[in-house]
């Protein structure tokens, strides 16, 4: 943790929801003009996307039916700790990008699946901004989560994860839902691994729930709407958290435990703009204090 060069994580597997959590942090910097040096998890897995069809390839014929993004062979845990650490120290470190898609690799002249050269996170940010399946992660080598000064969960339940997996694979990747589900039974493990345990270390979780039946995810034919959600958010250390006044903003919102408040699905995004800007405040005015 740092005073004068803060970081923020949030973490959640793929097809979590943690583009909705970034939107909102998009918003708050630009109202607050805010210079955030931004990182994408993506960018610290092992192989490219040629590569990893060809690791997964040979892990298979090996027996090994379990290789997936997911887990400490195919990321690098150790470039996320020290890029975490020296910005903390320094205001910089070592970036990447994933280029995703044909769009992003155009102006790198790039095929879509590739990594970008490393290079110095620009000078002069304000903040460091991570998001992606790996920013709490705990190993016996490694411990990413005691860097950050927010550490936030985006957590959905399983079956509701799964949907938004299966839907965002099915339409914009054309994948089979055989493909999909085979992808999830090969990550389980290193879901259970790597993935849950985070969710111990980080300050504030978002878990939505849906309110409809989603008992069979693999057949169901769209994703639950927010209006058909409720959104649980835990907070690992309640104090200072002014509850009531989050209440008296949110309608039908409600404490289910001490540390924890149950909002409705649609109101998620003000939720987090009314939680997570005093954060952003504390952060940079900390920074003031220690320059």
């Amino acid at each position: 943790m740092s005073a004068r060069h803060p970081i923020i994580a949030i973490t959640g597997s793929s097809g979590a929801g943690t583009t909705s959590v970034t939107r909102t942090f998009d918003n708050i910097f630009r109202r607050e003009n805010i210079k955030a040096a931004i990182i994408e998890g993506d960018s610290f897995h092992r192989y490219d996307r040629k590569e990893m069809k060809l690791k997964q390839a040979e892990a298979e014929a090996a027996g090994d039916k379990n290789f997936s993004h997911f887990g400490a062979n195919t990321n690098l845990f150790a470039e996320i700790e020290a890029l975490f650490a020296n910005y903390a120290k320094t205001g910089t470190g070592k970036r990447r990008k994933y280029l995703h898609d044909t769009e992003e690799a155009a102006p790198y002249k790039q095929d879509p699946g590739t990594f970008t050269p490393w290079e110095d996170v620009p000078a002069g940010t304000d903040l460091l901004f991570y998001e992606g399946l790996h920013g709490a992660v705990i190993t016996p080598e490694v411990n990413i989560a005691q860097h950050p000064d927010l550490l936030i969960g985006v957590v959905p339940v399983i079956n509701l994860e799964w949907i938004q997996k299966l839907y965002r694979d099915k339409k914009q990747r054309g994948y089979s839902t055989e493909a999909v589900t085979d992808t999830i039974l090969r990550r389980m493990p290193d879901y259970v691994n790597y993935i849950c345990p985070q969710f111990m270390h980080t300050h504030v979780n978002f878990q939505r729930v849906p309110m409809v039946d989603t008992s069979n995810p693999f057949i169901a034919r769209d994703i639950p709407s927010a209006d058909e959600s409720m959104v649980v958010i835990r907070f690992n250390n309640p104090k200072g958290i002014d509850f009531q006044y989050l209440r008296s903003m949110i309608n039908d919102s409600f404490m289910s435990r001490a540390n924890t408040i149950v909002v409705p699905g649609g109101k998620m995004e003000l939720a987090m703009q009314l939680i997570f800007t005093p954060f952003v405040w504390r952060m940079m005015e900390r920074q003031k204090k220690a320059s």
